[in-house]
């Protein structure tokens, strides 16, 4: 039960940056995140909502265009953390982005993300 409560908060974060408008993407972001959420990503630690939007809304306007991002992998969640992996690939083979995001649940939403990007390599053909 736990395990699909963090997946359903986990996939409606990354529906965020999936959104078909910028400006669904904080109805998206309150729906699965805390209002104080911790963000730890790529430039350190930041708190709140609108810190994680402007995180996402960075990420959609990539250069090479709005992308995808989609979860690869299962939602490992041995206590109160969860673990997936991702991948972010823009469109006509641009950059793929791939990471695992490490998250905390508290009733039901994602208090804490921590965001362990990897390697940028082109889309497979």
């Amino acid at each position: 039960m736990q395990e699909e409560t963090a997946r359903s908060a986990i996939d409606t974060f990354i529906s965020a940056f999936n959104a078909s408008e910028d400006s669904y993407v904080t109805d998206l972001l309150s729906q699965a995140l805390t209002s104080d959420v911790v963000f730890w990503g790529p430039l350190g630690r930041s708190v709140g909502i609108e810190a994680v939007e402007r995180f996402v809304l960075d990420i959609r306007r990539h250069p090479a265009g709005t992308g995808t991002m989609v979860r690869c992998s299962a939602v490992d969640m041995p206590d109160e953390w969860a673990r997936y992996q991702w991948v972010f690939t823009t469109p006509d083979g641009g950059p793929r982005l791939a990471g695992t995001d490490v998250v905390h649940l508290r009733r039901s939403l994602i208090d804490q993300i921590i965001v362990f990007a990897g390697q940028i390599e082109p889309s497979a053909p």
